[in-house]
């Protein structure tokens, strides 16, 4: 089973609209199956990770972007289940520390980018500064335009010095969402999860679809590609991020490097 068409051409129209945040033929007919699947691409990706890290060449950068409650949490923790977290870290980028704003948008980002042998995940990223701020009115068209640029230039360079990157969008519907948010207000374990400002932000629910759809247009590169993921359902969801996280590793042609001259005939006592 391979995932649906979910990369966005370079240079086209996004309208979320398009796709079906419900679509989860991946899964097939039978769930166990599909289950069984994931289970055998969290196997996978261990190796390529394994492999990833022990040629110390190569970099990967997946970034994770989405409404509340379409699970990007759920998914680093179900899609990296298996894999060594000496080679994988994880940053969030929240509202910026009064340090982060008196520098360019992109200084707090940098530091986090993976190192070689690496897997670095953006829980959201620096496209916060093109979608929040831009539904707040924080910044104008024209500045817009300009991060729009300085993010393709930023990801361009990473891109020419070994970093693989993968953007993901995890595209839920309005209605799931809602569903989402009443499963943590009403659930004990998951109520520390649920705050107010979520229903502020569900509130302009339009004007983020056309922030997103903005940034998906005008962000998308050969280099650093956007895939629109079908996120109401989970399982679907983990195995279209899996897939296509194994499909650019296994693209990278890594192999484990040569032993230490010698090493086959030391004798250990």
């Amino acid at each position: 089973m391979k995932p649906a068409a979910t990369r966005i051409k370079p240079g086209s129209k996004v309208r979320l609209s398009h796709w079906d945040p419900d679509d989860d033929a991946i899964v097939g007919k039978h769930k166990a199956d599909a289950h069984a699947l994931l289970d055998a691409h969290r196997s996978r990706l261990e190796t390529l990770q394994e492999l990833l890290y022990a040629e110390g060449r190569h970099r990967l950068l997946v970034v994770l972007q989405a409404m509340d409650t379409a699970g990007k949490d759920s998914t680093i923790r179900h899609v990296f289940q298996g894999v060594d977290p000496l080679g994988v870290k994880v940053a969030c980028f929240k509202v910026p520390t009064p340090a982060e704003l008196a520098h360019d948008f992109l200084w707090r980002v940098h530091p986090h980018v993976p190192g070689a042998g690496e897997i670095a995940i953006f829980n959201r990223s620096h496209y916060e500064d093109v979608l929040v701020t831009r539904v707040n009115g924080w910044i104008d068209a024209d500045e817009c335009k300009r991060r729009y640029r300085q993010i393709n230039d930023f990801e361009g360079m990473l891109a020419e010095t070994g970093t693989t990157i993968l953007k993901f969008y995890l595209h839920i519907s309005k209605d799931e969402q809602k569903k989402r948010l009443e499963e943590r207000r009403d659930d004990p374990e998951k109520q520390w999860k649920f705050q107010p400002g979520d229903l502020a932000v569900r509130a302009r629910w339009d004007d983020y679809m056309d922030a997103y759809e903005a940034a998906l247009s005008a962000t998308s590169t050969p280099h650093a590609p956007w895939h629109v993921i079908p996120a109401n359902s989970k399982l679907a969801r983990n195995l279209m991020v899996s897939s296509l996280l194994i499909d650019a590793l296994e693209g990278l042609d890594m192999r484990y490097p040569d032993p230490v001259a010698g090493a086959a005939q030391t004798v250990i006592d």
